[in-house]
């Protein structure tokens, strides 16, 4: 490792506080070096005091005589405040410390060792948690497109997820380290600042510049975190952090950035501010507020000035910042789009203001920010289905969904159920019970089928995006599939996966259902479970951003034939045999009997039909022997059909071999019995159908039924219905001018299945992943983030108090007044 510059002492750590009217946490946090394990001889004390005028110099001089205390002169804000202290600094490395905080005793060492094992570390990010070591202040570093950084992380509990070292975009100003010579060479904190932002500021250049700040947790340190701001006002805090923002954006952004993202954040600036005082932006217009008046003034809250005055100051600033952000961009050694990354989640509204978040989304749109900005998500997509050759519905669906998501984030696809197959484009795995916890730790977006909340309940109260994908109403399909368990075991499994789909429900913060008739299904059932509310309402009227249809999905490509499956290989079906097609597995809510008896009509005249059933067992082994389809083997072998017209594969055909046996059919066939499973279900098996151009015949009440009647994919019958099942068989098979008919029908309509069209809402979904706004609040996430005004610290413990009192004495409609009044309080930044 090269040598610090002339003047630095090599291995010194030159530790520098900024004392403003506070000489009693400043002592309090020097005398904790007495603890630090690090050589005293191998770092030194320096407290800028910033013109406290209180006898604060004194007093730290007295009180820690080691301690070298800088008098400012005057209040140079934390920028030139620490700026100062390094002036006055002799070490390899200075570190900053907040005078209300402490640090660990390892703290130092951490950062050293981190130093020292690379030469491209430039800074060292500390760990920093609460007071009480319980809630994480700092654990990494979100920026917004628009200038704004936060810590995503703050006042959540701690826990092993925030153990991972990882390279940031910033660290905190309340515990970090950069190399001496780098500091005084990039210019150290930009004292134009005066405070908030300058952190975030420093490490964007550092990364720009080609120097990586790393999180290193076992450097750690503990924050009071007091809100120096108040008795000032907060639109003076929120003025800052505007101004701030856009000056750092100026900066660091490279030209082609910048040009899609000032021009929206200054006009998101004002909104902004207009919204968090719901000022009326109509009093000067004269179309819209015709009234007029010749009054030449307006009384307004200077909070809504906050954004006007901060752009101003931008303007009046510019001069500088231009010679600035030249220099800079002179001297960038990385690309933006290798920082994004970093971002974390750079298409983030921020804050829970009404009528601020539509304006977000336009904005975004209109000036093409979210396609520059948006960097690679981490995204698990998890099934509780064996992804195997042999892969029935929902590990299908899981895979393109992997497959869709793959081309712009980095996908890993995860059976609980088992693995062998793999893909060029994701990361395929198996894994179930404790060691799916390092799994999804990795993950920023989680998408999932099935039990996997049981198998990690951790994700309950994460901070994960979870995508709960619903699309097979399982508890429903109990009502058929126990009836086999006996009358407890029956009802033990109905209860249990309605439990589980509405701990799904309750967590998720996107679903994803099958069809228009599903999603009215799947919203009442989430509004019996508090999730249809103000906050979600008010975000999305249409409630398109909780929940959404993406239904099964065929192929982008069209089937290829790469050998016959059924005509001419299955003995006793020959090559001009006309072949019933029946796709998937046989399940007790299924009605093959009836088909049977049509077709034991049909062959009479017609012996060249031959049905063929594709699968009798599911792949999954958990999934139990159907009753239905023993009955329908014991039919067909009672009529002295099995092995002369009807088929049975009593295994499942292999997923990329599905187009063969698709293609040797004629028509395709899905009949079911009338019940409340048939009325939300969505025959996936169908899909399959449309994508081999097959004419369908199936039974109606459910969605399909509808659809095929009405675009003329086929014929529709009534359940139970031999005399109707049999009329439609055969002219589906035999009435050419009705086939041809149908076939350009279901060719037209497929396109709009494939699965590109119909994954669009969960791709658009990942690009600009979100928390649903209830449980964000939930959360306490609208108090934490961008620097938040002066209030209570958020307590899960004291807001679930706060429900239970709210429903105790009002009830819903009590809960929903003090909710909303939340919000309003959060928006202005007034305590909750």
């Amino acid at each position: 490792m090269a040598a610090p510059k002339e003047g630095l002492q090599r291995g010194l750590v030159s530790v520098i506080l900024v004392n403003y009217k506070g000489s009693e946490d400043t002592i309090t946090c020097l005398r904790y070096f007495d603890e630090v394990d690090w050589p005293r001889d191998r770092f030194e004390l320096i407290v800028v005091d910033n013109d406290s005028q209180d006898g604060s110099v004194e007093r730290i001089r007295a009180a820690v005589p080691a301690a070298k205390v800088v008098d400012a002169g005057g209040n140079t804000g934390f920028a030139g405040g620490c700026n100062l202290g390094v002036a006055h600094s002799r070490g390899e490395y200075v570190a900053f410390i907040n005078n209300d905080a402490r640090p660990d005793s390892g703290w130092i060492r951490a950062a050293v060792e981190a130093f020292e094992s690379d030469a491209t570390i430039g800074a060292v990010a500390s760990k920093v948690l609460d007071w009480d070591g319980e809630l994480v202040d700092y654990a990494d570093g979100s920026l917004t497109w628009y200038g704004m950084g936060y810590k995503r992380e703050a006042e959540r509990p701690d826990s092993p997820e925030y153990d991972v070292p990882k390279d940031v975009l910033f660290g905190t100003g309340a515990a970090m380290f950069v190399r001496a010579d780098l500091y005084r060479e990039i210019g150290g904190f930009d004292e134009r600042f005066f405070m908030f932002y300058e952190d975030v500021d420093l490490g964007w250049r550092l990364n720009i510049l080609g120097h990586r700040m790393r999180y290193v947790p076992t450097s750690l340190a503990f924050h009071k975190h007091h809100v120096t701001m108040k008795k000032f006002g907060n639109f003076r805090e929120t003025y800052l952090l505007e101004r701030n923002a856009l000056m750092s954006m100026y900066k660091n952004l490279d030209d082609e950035s910048l040009a899609k993202a000032l021009p929206a954040a200054m006009a998101l600036a004002i909104r902004r501010s207009l919204a968090r005082t719901e000022t009326d932006a109509t009093a000067l217009d004269l179309q819209r507020s015709p009234g007029g008046d010749d009054v030449g003034t307006l009384e307004i809250q200077k909070m809504a000035l906050t954004g006007s005055y901060a752009i101003d100051y931008f303007t009046d600033n510019l001069d500088t910042l231009m010679e600035s952000r030249a220099e800079l961009q002179r001297l960038r050694r990385r690309a933006d789009r290798e920082i994004f990354p970093l971002f974390r989640h750079a298409i983030e509204p921020a804050y829970a203001i009404e009528g601020y978040n539509s304006a977000h989304d336009v904005l975004v749109e209109a000036f093409g920010v979210a396609k520059h900005f948006t960097s690679r998500s981490r995204i698990l997509v998890v099934t509780g289905e064996p992804l195997l050759e042999r892969m029935a519905g929902p590990a299908i669906r899981a895979w393109e969904i992997a497959s869709a998501l793959a081309g712009d984030h980095d996908v890993r696809l995860l059976s609980t159920a088992g693995a062998k197959v793999t893909s060029p484009d994701f990361e395929v795995m198996y894994q179930a019970g404790p060691k799916l916890e390092k799994i999804t730790d990795w993950a920023d977006i989680i998408i999932f089928q099935g039990f996997l909340l049981e198998g990690a309940p951790w994700l309950k109260d994460s901070s994960k995006i979870l995508v709960a994908d619903v699309y097979d109403p399982m508890h429903l399909e109990q009502l058929e599939q126990a009836r086999d368990l006996g009358e407890a075991g029956r009802a033990r499994s109905i209860r249990e996966t309605s439990r589980i789909l509405n701990e799904q429900l309750k967590r998720a913060d996107f679903v994803l259902c099958a069809s228009d008739k599903q999603r009215d299904f799947w919203l009442g059932q989430m509004a019996g479970q508090g999730r249809v509310n103000a906050l979600v309402y008010d975000e999305d009227h249409s409630l398109d951003s909780l929940i959404s249809v993406v239904p099964f999905g065929i192929a982008d490509e069209d089937p290829v034939q790469t050998q016959h499956a059924i005509k001419g290989v299955v003995p006793g079906i020959g090559v001009d045999d006309k072949v019933i097609i029946w796709g998937g597995g046989v399940y007790n809510w299924f009605d093959p009997l009836t088909l049977i008896r049509a077709v034991a009509r049909i062959v009479e005249r017609h012996p060249e039909v031959k049905l063929y059933f594709m699968g009798l067992k599911h792949p999954n082994p958990g999934v139990p022997d159907m009753q239905v389809a023993w009955e329908t083997q014991k039919l067909a072998e009672e009529l002295g059909l099995t092995g002369k017209h009807v088929f049975f594969n009593t295994g499942w055909v292999p997923y990329n071999e599905r187009s063969n046996y698709l293609l040797d059919a004629d028509l395709g066939v899905s009949t079911h019995f009338h019940h409340i499973e048939t009325a939300f279900s969505f025959r996936t098996r169908i899909l399959d159908y449309l994508w081999a151009n097959l004419p369908i015949v199936a039974t109606g009440g459910d969605t399909f039924g509808t659809l095929i009647a009405e675009h003329n994919l086929g014929r529709v019958v009534g359940p139970e219905d031999v005399d109707a099942l049999e009329a439609a068989l055969k002219e589906m098979l035999f009435d050419e001018g009705a086939v041809t008919e149908v076939r350009g029908a279901v060719r037209e309509f497929a396109e709009a299945y494939r699965w590109t069209n119909v994954l669009e809402p969960l791709v658009d979904f990942c690009r600009f992943p979100r928390r649903a706004p209830d449980l964000a609040a939930q959360l306490g996430a609208s108090d934490r983030v961008a620097h938040p005004a002066d209030k209570e610290p958020w307590s899960l413990t004291r807001d679930l108090k706060l429900v239970k009192g709210y429903l105790a004495a009002g009830g819903p409609v009590e809960l929903s007044r003090r909710a909303g009044g939340r919000v309003k309080r959060l928006v202005k930044g007034t305590p909750g």
